[in-house]
């Protein structure tokens, strides 16, 4: 399945897309695609609707029907840093010896084509695509070869990051990672069924027509499994949450010289079998 949230900012509707591309409404069925929504009794109970016996929206997703940040209530999104060995390359940092975690404030999220807002007196904003893993069934240190069964889906992730906030204001790189807007997220949640390996997964990111990332999860230096288990060692994973695995080469701040986003920039990026975002650069 493929559930999304539909709607302006703020009035989301969960939704679902159906064998032709259309939404149709699934409000009568859940309050939101959110926490116990995504219980694995829950997507079962989804997996058997009929869907064309559920109401069909107007408009076509991400042309004239806007489409949200894919999970709603979100309690948690988590970060992983330098997590593909040629991207810490580029950065200029050794390969971790454990994964490195950030949190990416949950007012950071939107929509999968909604603006990217560059903050006042930002001069680095750069972007990164990522593999996103949403949290069905929650848990505490979870076991390594059972942590896909507590996976409910995934998703494309565009983890925007202001780098002289993130790297050079002191302390630690969440205030370069939370601004409103640095999160789109969709356009939907791809139920883990649809998804046999989320480690063999094609991903890419364009500026304005150039490719600037093209990579594959296949080259992660820890796994999906392996990060949920070592999340659920610090802290308890709860359904809804939402993990951003790291990004491959090619941000800007890797380029030699650096590039880095400006007013009125395109951003196009997808996930294999996740779906594309598109996004415009806006000064605030």
């Amino acid at each position: 399945m493929k559930l999304l949230r539909y709607g302006p900012p703020g009035q989301e509707k969960p939704g679902v897309l159906d064998a032709q591309g259309r939404v149709r409404d699934l409000s009568g069925v859940v309050a939101d695609i959110a926490g116990p929504a995504l219980l694995p009794a829950s997507l079962d109970k989804l997996r058997r609707l009929t869907l064309e016996d559920l109401p069909l929206v107007a408009g076509t997703p991400q042309q004239d029907l806007r489409l949200g940040a894919c999970v709603g209530q979100v309690g948690k999104c988590i970060g992983i840093g330098l997590n593909y060995a040629d991207h810490a390359a580029e950065s200029g940092l050794p390969v971790p010896p454990e994964p490195v975690v950030f949190n990416k404030w949950t007012s950071a999220l939107c929509g999968p084509d909604d603006a990217v807002q560059i903050p006042r007196g930002s001069v680095k904003t750069d972007w990164e695509v990522e593999l996103a893993v949403v949290i069905g069934q929650g848990g505490r240190y979870i076991e390594e070869a059972n942590a896909l069964a507590h996976v409910a889906g995934y998703a494309v992730m565009n983890d925007v990051s202001e780098r002289d906030y993130q790297l050079n204001r002191s302390g630690t790189w969440d205030k370069g990672k939370g601004f409103d807007s640095f999160g789109p997220l969709g356009p939907w949640l791809v139920t883990a069924d649809e998804v046999p390996d989320p480690n063999q997964l094609a991903l890419w990111l364009d500026v304005d027509g150039q490719r600037m990332q093209n990579g594959s999860t296949a080259t992660m230096v820890y796994r999906v499994p392996f990060l949920v288990s070592y999340l659920s060692r610090f802290m308890s994973l709860q359904s809804g949450d939402v993990i951003s695995t790291g990004t491959p080469p090619g941000v800007g701040m890797g380029r030699k010289p650096p590039v880095f986003l400006r007013a009125g920039q395109t951003i196009s990026l997808g996930v294999q079998g996740l779906g594309l975002q598109t996004q415009r650069t806006v000064q605030l």
